[in-house]
């Protein structure tokens, strides 16, 4: 058996999402932007290097041209 808010919460959601979102979002958007006009992503961590895009820093500080992983730490037989 299914509990009532595992039915009735979906519902409402498809609700406003189709019906009451199109009404209501041009309304509040000149509002939202006010507050909220950071981008959400910004780009941190490396400070001291710059990168060009084609080589990837790995954990371990090693950096590959091609992109692969250098496994120091695993064991070879």
């Amino acid at each position: 058996m299914v509990c009532i808010p595992c039915i009735v919460i979906p519902v409402l959601l498809w609700v406003y999402k189709r019906f009451l979102e199109p009404i209501i979002y041009p309304l509040i958007s000149p509002i939202m932007n006010k507050f909220w006009t950071k981008k959400a992503v910004q780009e941190t961590g490396m400070n001291d290097q710059k990168s060009n895009g084609t080589c990837k820093p790995e954990r371990n500080n090693e950096v590959t041209a091609n992109g692969s992983t250098i496994a120091a730490d695993k064991k070879t037989d």
